[in-house]
């Protein structure tokens, strides 16, 4: 029986060796697995925000959200005018429609091309440019109202 074991011993230790494993080698362990993925992670928290800037999206959306805000008030404006002439603002160009917000219009912000007045005809919806920071602008539809 003993030499069935050492002939057993004997094929098992010539059949790793064939296939390139020694009793010796040893993999990584669970902790130094865990440690290097720490570190990646670290390093992504870190250099990912580098790559990725997001404040001009930002500010795009805030610009559209204020042309929004604009268009909307226009056309609660338009219809407290229809209902009594004796409600509402007269629209008569595109820099009026910022008067529209609780408010006015936001620092930073403006209405059409500076210096150049765009009309709006009565109960004509026109598309205005709202412009703000870092160059970002959207549209504003606005109804002329005399």
């Amino acid at each position: 029986m003993a030499s069935n074991k050492l002939l057993l011993m004997q094929i098992l230790s010539h059949d790793s060796q064939l296939i390139g494993i020694s009793r010796n080698q040893r993999g990584f362990t669970l902790i130094e697995l865990v440690m290097i993925i720490v570190i990646l992670g670290v390093l992504a928290a870190v250099t990912i925000p580098k790559f990725v800037d997001l404040s001009l999206d930002a500010q795009v959306a805030t610009t559209q959200g204020v042309a929004g805000g604009i268009s909307s008030a226009s056309a609660i404006n338009y219809a407290a005018r229809a209902a009594n002439s004796g409600k509402g603002v007269a629209i008569t160009q595109c820099e009026d429609a910022g008067s529209l917000l609780q408010g006015g219009l936001p620092g930073n912000y403006s209405m059409g091309p500076p210096g150049f007045p765009t009309a709006i005809g009565a109960n004509v919806t026109t598309g205005c440019t709202v412009s703000g920071p870092k160059n970002t602008s959207a549209t504003a539809y606005i109804t002329g109202i005399p």
